[in-house]
């Protein structure tokens, strides 16, 4: 299973989305890829944002290996699941998906209890509650990708 985890600028909630993901999938014995990607361009190179970088170092996540890149039409090939962190990043890269895409492209908290989006910290300034809702929805994502017991 590869997985994409989008947000904007692929600075804040979808490389901190990458880098639970990958820890608490490796817990839990789960084979799968990880990656993340943003809808926008700004920020490609880059490594997190500094405030979610320390928040996600607080809880025992490290970011700082990950760097920005923008979404490209090739990763609708390259990846089983495409997952936004919000609506509009939904409706944007559903724009640039090819005709029979391969991945599969949903809000990353798909039928987890409570909002839809995961608001974006770079503007809310809530670092923690963003990874909190990051938390939840890899666990909730963890828990529908472990084969049957």
């Amino acid at each position: 299973m590869r997985i994409l985890f989008l947000c904007l600028g692929n600075i804040c909630r979808s490389p901190a989305a990458e880098g639970v993901f990958r820890k608490l999938a490796a817990e839990a014995g789960l084979r799968a890829e990880a990656d993340s990607a943003g809808t926008g361009g700004w920020h490609a190179g880059e490594p997190p944002y500094g405030p979610i970088q320390a928040a996600a170092r607080a809880r025992g996540y490290d970011l700082s290996a990950l760097r920005a890149r923008q979404l490209m039409r090739a990763d609708f090939a390259a990846f089983d699941l495409i997952l936004a962190m919000d609506g509009q990043n939904l409706r944007d890269a559903a724009r640039l998906a090819p005709a029979g895409a391969r991945a599969e492209l949903r809000l990353f908290l798909d039928g987890a209890p409570g909002t839809q989006d995961v608001p974006d910290p770079y503007y809310t300034r809530d670092f923690d509650g963003c990874l909190r809702l990051i938390e939840q929805g890899a666990q909730a994502l963890i828990a529908r990708l472990q084969p049957p017991q």
